[in-house]
């Protein structure tokens, strides 16, 4: 299979390319994307600014009947596309199955937002002048995705650019092509101008400079790490861009004494490991108070233990491999500064299978402090801490004490510490007696401090983003 850049309504080949390498078994290649250059990302910018005027005329039928086609056809496709994306990502094949019923859904309810745009007609402070306040697109919209989630991260920018009738240009994860190729595909044949929709294969060090420095895109959405995130912030704040920023998360899960323990187990494993820990909302510091620290750590202990790591396509497979060897090694080596700071560890080995894959055992690190490195920095991979405090006083100041604010959880039976603590926590989501990664696609999805820049992601406040606020006056 070849993966080739959509430039322009058309696909285009490259001279060079790079293999799309299955994480659970080395020997299975899905196919070769392209490798475009600055000169392919100058084009497909281009192309999406000579259709952008276009589009921002269409009407709203017109974008229903685009985005509710694409959306059909990916939940028609649904176990198809799983399957491709849990080859080429690792997760297992009931979370890639999920993963893209979750991006046509998206499709399916941005569909609906075009139908429910909305306006404010008010009086005028002034006698016999009108002020009508309306929403117009934004224009020529850069997306970067990241790997972890090939297809709903995409569909979650994409579907709300159109929606609002933004023209588009998506740059992906190298990591993963096959599964924005497919999302390309399908895009293709829903009968929107050519330009309105273009794809760029390449390096990001080479293609990405190009889409944030022209002066033809207007807007950039950005989902990965923190430097890359701050970086393209910095660019952007030169140029007086419009910028969205999702990076990372140390996101913290509270299990109190008065916690239903199997709750609280579930919930913990499920945030921590699930994916293979590779959720930017993972739950990767278990803060603990004493009297159930125990007893939790036992239990969870005992759960990883009857955990399957393996082939992501395979019924027994709890965990997935890890996407590939660079971000494999970058989990052991934590796992090692873990230990040299004292850590407990329980797991966190690279794994054999009958495979060559990027296998790891879930780690789980004990007796640590919030100080410490691993408490500190994302790891990104199947690894969580377990910090031990008194009580909720304490366990909150802990749940703070991070630069990151995504999402928080609580595990509790008390009213008034889920009360306080949803009040309190320095985070964009919070959740209670539920994984800390889980969340819907019609509300906004976002974070604190240096987890999130710019306004949400998702549901209706997609609009803040993706739209610009035109206020108008008359007087008849």
């Amino acid at each position: 299979m070849e993966y080739k850049s959509f430039i322009g309504g058309a696909w285009h080949e490259t001279s060079d390319s790079t293999p799309n390498v299955n994480p659970s078994d080395t020997s299975d290649i899905l196919g070769h994307a392209a490798v475009g250059g600055a000169d392919d990302m100058a084009r497909a910018i281009d192309a999406a600014s000579g259709a952008a005027a276009q589009w921002a005329k269409s009407t709203p039928q017109q974008r229903f009947d685009v985005l509710d086609f694409i959306g059909s056809e990916i939940l028609a496709r649904k176990a198809e596309l799983g399957e491709l994306l849990s080859r080429e990502e690792g997760k297992t094949l009931p979370e890639g199955i999920g993963e893209a019923a979750r991006a046509g859904q998206i499709f399916k309810f941005f569909a609906g937002e075009t139908l429910r745009q909305t306006g404010d007609v008010l009086a005028s402070v002034r006698p016999g002048i009108g002020v009508d306040v309306t929403r117009s697109p934004v224009g020529v919209v850069g997306l970067i995705t990241p790997w972890n989630f090939p297809i709903a991260i995409p569909a979650w920018k994409i579907a709300p650019a159109l929606a609002f009738g933004n023209a588009v240009v998506l740059k992906p994860a190298e990591l993963v092509p096959g599964c924005a190729h497919a999302l390309a595909e399908i895009i293709s044949r829903s009968g929107l101008p050519e330009g309105v929709f273009n794809l760029v294969f390449g390096r990001g060090s080479v293609v990405g400079p190009e889409l944030i420095g022209s002066n033809k895109v207007n807007a950039i959405s950005f989902t990965g790490s923190v430097g890359t995130g701050r970086a393209i912030a910095a660019d952007c704040g030169k140029l007086l861009k419009k910028v969205q920023l999702e990076m990372g998360g140390k996101n913290p899960m509270v299990v109190l004494d008065d916690a239903d323990l199997d709750i609280a187990v579930d919930v913990s494993v499920n945030g921590a490991y699930f994916s293979t820990g590779q959720r930017c909302t993972a739950s990767s510091r278990l803060i603990v108070t004493e009297g159930i620290h125990d007893k939790f750590v036992a239990a969870v202990e005992e759960r990883l233990n009857n955990l399957n790591v393996g082939h992501a396509l395979r019924k027994e497979t709890h965990i997935g491999p890890v996407v590939d060897e660079k971000q494999l090694q970058q989990d052991l080596d934590y796992v090692d500064i873990a230990t040299k700071d004292g850590g407990k560890v329980t797991g966190g080995q690279r794994l054999n299978r009958d495979t060559e894959g990027f296998f790891m055992a879930p780690a789980l690190v004990t007796e640590t402090t919030n100080d410490m490195r691993i408490n500190r920095e994302e790891v990104f991979g199947p690894v969580a801490s377990v910090i031990r405090v008194k009580d909720y006083d304490e366990a909150l100041a802990v749940a703070n004490d991070t630069e990151f604010g995504l999402s928080s959880g609580i595990c509790t039976t008390s009213l008034k510490h889920a009360s306080h603590f949803k009040a309190n926590a320095e985070a964009g989501m919070v959740m209670v007696n539920l994984p800390t990664a889980g969340v819907d696609y019609h509300v906004p999805f976002g974070g604190t401090k240096g987890s999130s820049f710019g306004s949400r992601e998702q549901g209706t406040y997609a609009a803040e983003f993706y739209t610009t606020v035109k206020t108008a006056y008359t007087l008849p």
